[in-house]
């Protein structure tokens, strides 16, 4: 019997990163191209296949020797369908056929899935995750992303919308502003960007003191990079910034125990350059938090595959279909 090899593309707002992968999660070749969304979806669906068609051709591979592709996408869609429907990062497309065209195109076992829930996969399959039964990982970057694994099940909910858990609520009486247009989402708090939001917010009343006035005028302006570091000198207003993150994403993942029960809980993304400081902070809130059960038992920790992660759980959702057929 040959060796199995699968293709994971995972398409992002601004490129799109294919790459294969072995039967055990280990990546032979990748490469990354540019998605410019804005010239269509016909082009992004021609662009898709040019990603995987070069993945391929860098891993010293023929078309024959795969036997599955998964793609993952960020935005609203119909996962059984295998549509893209209304993607904020992707305009103009608007219910693009990924898996029918993909699968057309190279005539082999095609799976879709949403990108958070990709990198989730990703991570249990060949990450953090490899030694356990089920996860949640939180994304944190410009939002806050999410994917759950139990077993070998992706929970993607009944509409495709499961897992959605940047968007759980954890303020009422006096929310946030979300990107999403609602208030009081965990993204309004524990993303990179509300960091820097909260930061500037907190910096805006005259006399208030604290170095991060420094880096506000810089080219790019204040980061969440800035606030870490900044925080981690002893500057007051950025370590009250940095333990209300943490408190924010213990809320979330205390939740996620309560609901869940996952044997390990997961943080990716820019964040994770905040180091071992930050995870701890984390992990004290959560055992204030959560029951003594669960917070003694859950496992805290980042991931481990960084920007690999989509198009490595992507390619596992194409063995999945190989595995089941097979």
């Amino acid at each position: 019997m040959k060796t199995p090899y699968f293709v994971g593309l995972d398409v992002g707002g601004t490129t799109m990163k294919a790459g294969i992968v072995d039967d055990q999660g280990q990546p032979l070749a990748s490469v990354t191209l540019p998605t410019e969304a804005h010239r269509g979806q016909e082009f992004g669906l021609e662009r898709m296949c040019e990603a995987i068609r070069q993945a391929i051709a860098s891993a010293g591979l023929n078309l024959k020797q795969i036997s599955a592709i998964g793609v993952a996408t960020p935005g609203t869609m119909d996962i059984p369908a295998g549509l893209i429907l209304d993607p904020p990062n992707l305009k103009p497309w608007r219910n693009v056929p990924v898996r029918d065209h993909i699968h057309k195109v190279f005539k082999l076992p095609t799976a879709f899935q949403n990108d958070a829930n990709a990198a989730a996969f990703g991570e249990f399959w060949a990450g953090a995750g490899r030694d356990v039964n089920s996860l949640v990982l939180f994304t944190l970057g410009t939002g806050v992303g999410c994917g759950i694994i139990i077993g070998d099940l992706v929970v993607q909910g009944q509409h495709s919308h499961g897992a959605e858990v940047g968007h759980m609520k954890i303020e009422i009486s006096n929310p946030r502003q979300c990107g999403c247009g609602r208030w009081g989402c965990l993204e309004a708090y524990a993303s990179a960007t509300s960091v820097v939001n909260r930061a500037n917010e907190a910096l805006s009343p005259k006399g208030v003191k604290s170095k991060l006035r420094a880096y506000q005028n810089k080219e790019g302006g204040l980061t969440s990079r800035d606030i870490f570091d900044v925080a981690a000198e002893g500057d007051k207003l950025a370590e009250k910034i940095v333990e209300d993150t943490a408190f924010y994403l213990a809320v979330g993942a205390t939740n996620m125990m309560h609901t869940i029960d996952p044997d390990m809980i997961v943080f990716g993304g820019g964040m994770m350059a905040a180091g071992d400081a930050f995870l701890e902070r984390i992990r004290k809130h959560v055992k204030e938090l959560a029951f003594p059960v669960p917070a003694e038992k859950t496992i805290i920790c980042y991931a481990q595959l960084g920007n690999d992660a989509g198009f490595i759980g992507a390619a596992a959702c194409g063995r999945q279909i190989f595995s089941r057929r097979n």
